[in-house]
């Protein structure tokens, strides 16, 4: 049986890690509106950045099974892993976050996870 130290230490830590659990789903769900900025052609590398738009074009790479989507005429990056994780058509109107990069002289916004994707109604 735990002493009473160790019983109080216990529940600090429980406490402890319910706090930031409870801190990391909130940061999740309000932090990413508050801190992205529209896509613009001038933002920087490394920006956070929300798209909104319909899906213009559909293609997965041949390998690593990536999703390359074109949202308002511009290109997005989808990877496998967060591919796998969302279920988009072409034509369907999406709200989109993502880091902004370039690649091949090209801006492009990468995806990260499955919910940085929301299908609008």
């Amino acid at each position: 049986m735990l002493e009473r130290q160790e019983r109080k230490a216990l529940f600090l830590l429980i406490g402890v890690v319910a706090v930031v659990l409870a801190a990391h789903l909130l940061l999740d769900a309000f932090a990413k509106p508050i801190a992205a900025s529209p896509y613009s052609e001038a933002a920087e590398d490394g920006a956070l950045v929300i798209l909104e738009g319909p899906i213009e074009t559909m293609t997965v790479t041949k390998t690593g099974g990536h999703l390359l989507l074109t949202v308002a005429g511009v290109p997005i990056f989808v990877p496998a892993d967060v591919a796998g994780g969302i279920d988009v058509r072409q034509g369907d109107l999406i709200t989109l976050y993502g880091t902004l990069q370039t690649y091949q002289g090209k801006k492009e916004i990468v995806v990260h996870s499955p919910g940085d994707i929301r299908i609008l109604e």
